[in-house]
């Protein structure tokens, strides 16, 4: 099967705006309209899924470049990247795209990455006190926000993920289908 899956960016302009709670709702969401949805999420930090003590930590430590995880439950690859030492060179969103088996979803949800060429929702909190990112970074096609905003893009409730989800399946699932 050779399909192109719809990729929808969610990002902010800053940590803590909320993106992960809003995927993390969408999520269940889209499955009640029988959209399978995968995640691909950007870390600023070196991060790891692995423990100290563990034998795929021990074997990947060792220096393997790929360790695969896996059990008839699921299945995690981790792959080393040669980066800069603080981590200042950033993953490639189409490389990590290329990972993912277009058999398992119907949609992509991107976590960060906001200068990436996707269709993107911004999401925005008066409250934190960070700049609109709709004005200056392009492709972003609604706002998700907890305030009506006079934009040129869609403001969708950031507290009505019902709405969310149907502009979803309106302006990224339909057109792909």
């Amino acid at each position: 099967m050779n399909r192109t899956i719809p990729i929808l960016g969610i990002c902010a302009a800053g940590s803590n705006a909320g993106k992960t709670t809003l995927i993390t709702q969408l999520i269940p969401e889209l499955a009640k309209r029988n959209i399978r949805t995968s995640v691909i999420k950007h870390a600023h930090h070196k991060f790891d899924i692995d423990h100290p003590g563990k034998d795929s930590y021990n074997i990947r430590e060792s220096g393997a470049v790929q360790t695969l995880i896996a059990s008839g439950k699921r299945w995690a690859l981790m792959t080393e990247m040669t980066q800069t030492p603080d981590y200042s060179e950033e993953a490639n969103l189409d490389e990590l795209l290329a990972q993912l088996n277009q058999n398992y979803a119907d949609l992509i949800l991107v976590e960060g990455f906001k200068s990436a060429a996707i269709p993107k929702i911004e999401v925005y909190r008066t409250a934190m006190d960070t700049p609109l990112l709709a004005a200056s970074v392009a492709d972003i096609i609604a706002v998700a926000s907890d305030v009506h905003l006079d934009l040129s893009v869609p403001t969708l409730d950031l507290n009505n993920i019902s709405v969310i989800a149907d502009f979803i399946m309106l302006k990224i699932i339909k057109p792909s289908l």
